[in-house]
């Protein structure tokens, strides 16, 4: 071994020993904060700016995403001192609502798989669980209207957001694909890899089932058969990735909403998302738009669903920029409560650090 060689190697050692020591003395000042106010708190706008700035300050060689993802992890162990935290999401293990919920809470959190998004939901309505990690919309399939629908009626806020990049993967046990007789996956992972299969698996038996996960599950049955999941289901059922990025659009991504029983504070760059309901008069939808360009409010997001109250009645979805704390925003919403016939805010949360 070459002096140099040696060197680096002792430099490393003691690199390692240092950041040992910094870890430990944050995650004690972490405890001491969780003591004074009584038991660990999640404040989902205090980790977007320590994120944030971790992301600004980043040198390299190391990318942003991934220096994030390290503070992620440190950020949950510290939380987890006091108390691991629960968090539901749609199962089964292996979805990307799982790998949303760990990119999100870190692996220190108890991450706990329901059937439904209603019982994701539920969980937390009942204090079974600290947080929900709910789907709400996908760049490619569009919304998801189960979320949507029972953000109407549920207590819960909208206290965070996740952004998942979402790659699908082939994947199987056997790394010929001559052998492939059927492919397992989800109505939406099918529609997202649409052109891809058409191209290489022309005639081959396409099987949608409940998750990915599920098809993972099968496919690790049978050699024949294989499946279109992601990273962590690979992982979790063992399987091979026989082809990695298989998506039809190479942006493929869905959006996470963080469900709680308490709002965030302001963070600095926040969204706040409604829903709202016009009044049965000429130009009503126009006018519920009005208060946010008088106010100068940016509109990020429109999205209509029917009431389920009355034929031909729509509910309507909007994300908008800012805090409901900033007096802009406060006096646009303000404003839309005297021109709505229903107007709910679902919460105001820091905008998502990608």
């Amino acid at each position: 071994m070459s002096d140099e060689l040696k060197k680096l190697r002792a430099s490393i050692d003691a690199l390692d020993q240092e950041m040992l020591e910094l870890i430990n003395r944050r995650a004690a000042h972490a405890r001491s904060i969780g003591q004074l106010k009584n038991g660990a708190v999640y404040r989902p706008e205090r980790e977007a700016q320590i994120l944030r700035r971790i992301k600004e300050a980043n040198p390299g060689p190391l990318s942003d995403e991934t220096v994030a993802r390290l503070f992620r992890e440190i950020m949950s162990a510290c939380l987890a001192l006091e108390k691991p935290m629960a968090v539901s999401y749609l199962g089964p293990q292996g979805t990307f609502s799982e790998a949303a919920a760990v990119k999100h809470f870190g692996h220190a959190a108890h991450a706990i798989a329901c059937i439904s998004i209603d019982e994701v939901m539920q969980k937390v309505e009942a204090g079974e669980v600290d947080y929900a990690v709910a789907p709400v919309e996908n760049s490619t399939e569009g919304a998801v209207g189960r979320t949507l629908d029972l953000m109407l009626a549920t207590p819960l806020k909208i206290c965070g957001e996740v952004v998942l990049r979402v790659h699908q993967h082939l994947l199987g046990k056997s790394k010929r694909f001559k052998k492939i007789k059927r492919v397992y996956s989800h109505a939406q992972s099918f529609a997202q890899c649409h052109e891809w299969l058409n191209r290489n698996l022309p005639g081959i038996q396409r099987v949608p089932v409940a998750s990915n996960a599920e098809a993972a599950r099968l496919a690790g049955k049978d050699t024949g058969s294989c499946a279109i999941a992601g990273d962590m289901a690979a992982e979790r059922y063992r399987l091979n990735i026989l082809t990695p990025n298989i998506e039809d659009e190479p942006n493929n991504t869905t959006r996470f909403w963080i469900l709680g029983a308490h709002d965030a504070e302001p963070s600095g760059k926040d969204k706040t998302s409604l829903v709202m309901s016009s009044k049965n008069v000429p130009g009503a939808v126009h006018q519920l738009l009005t208060p946010l360009a008088r106010h100068g409010v940016s509109m990020s997001k429109l999205e209509s669903r029917p009431s389920r109250t009355g034929l031909w009645e729509y509910v309507f979805f909007v994300d908008i920029e800012g805090h409901q704390r900033e007096a802009n925003v406060a006096k646009a919403i303000a404003e839309l409560g005297e021109k709505a016939a229903f107007l709910k805010i679902l919460g105001s949360y820091p905008a998502a650090v990608v």
